[in-house]
């Protein structure tokens, strides 16, 4: 039996607040944050990624103190990251309300961290965000929200990541990310061939269809941000949509 494809709304937070990203420019703020997470909590959304997007950049932990609050009114499964870079953190916000973590930067500079916190808490519970850039005929990987970059293959940054324990990987191209004109379908398909693990779908989705070609290019969960923020869309009508493609959804 195949499992259901997941919609994942992703919200990008600034000391508490809620942000819109664009090419992981995240400076305008749009909201409060549980409010945000309260609408999706309502419409029984099937998981939410929470990412703080400026706590690695200037050298912060994660917003733990977030996550508990909103944990405390939301009950849906929570992925939360920004600032993961010790198994301490990863404790932290296992303990205080979420369900997995997220863990870029440190994945790229400290990969034991990974296996590490794969063996303590379970793979299941271990996200790993690969936000790739291609430029000047290669493709690199990025860091510190986007400040830094890194030679080197997504692909091989994939294959690595599932070897040291990660149990997802969110796959973002950088420049499609806020534009909500598709995800990059070539980086999602080459990925999802070489790896065991599911891959999420993230940056650039606009439309439902933007989700079903995700899909069919190997993604196992479809996530947006923009599209849920800024249009009339919504997780069950996306559900809806994508079951009238074939696909087995949660609606």
């Amino acid at each position: 039996m195949s499992l259901a494809r997941r919609i994942i709304p992703v919200m990008l937070t600034r000391e508490g607040l809620l942000v819109k990203g664009k090419q992981f420019n995240s400076q305008r703020v749009v909201g409060n944050v549980r409010q945000s997470a309260e609408i999706y909590q309502m419409r029984e959304v099937d998981e939410l990624v929470i990412l703080d997007v400026t706590a690695t950049a200037r050298g912060q932990g994660p917003d733990v103190d977030t996550i508990k609050e909103l944990t405390e009114s939301c009950f849906m499964p929570i992925a939360a990251g920004g600032g993961v870079s010790s198994l301490d953190h990863v404790r932290e916000l296992l303990a205080n309300g979420a369900d997995k973590v997220v863990i870029g930067t440190a994945a790229v500079k400290e990969p034991k961290l990974v296996k590490m916190a794969s063996e303590k808490f379970g793979a299941q519970a271990i996200v790993v965000a690969i936000d790739a850039k291609f430029e000047d005929g290669n493709w690199f990987i990025t860091t510190d929200c986007g400040q830094e970059t890194h030679f080197y293959s997504p692909l091989a940054f994939a294959k690595d990541m599932e070897f040291y324990g990660a149990g997802e990987l969110i796959v973002t191209n950088v420049m499609n990310d806020g534009m909500m004109q598709g995800y990059d379908l070539g980086l999602i398909r080459n990925i999802a061939r070489i790896v065991r693990i599911p891959v999420v779908a993230n940056g650039g989705c606009g439309t439902y269809d933007h989700m079903d070609r995700a899909l069919r290019a190997g993604a196992s969960a479809v996530a947006a941000g923009a599209m849920f923020q800024w249009t009339d869309a919504t997780p069950y009508e996306a559900g809806e949509y994508l079951a009238s493609k074939g696909w087995e959804v949660r609606i």
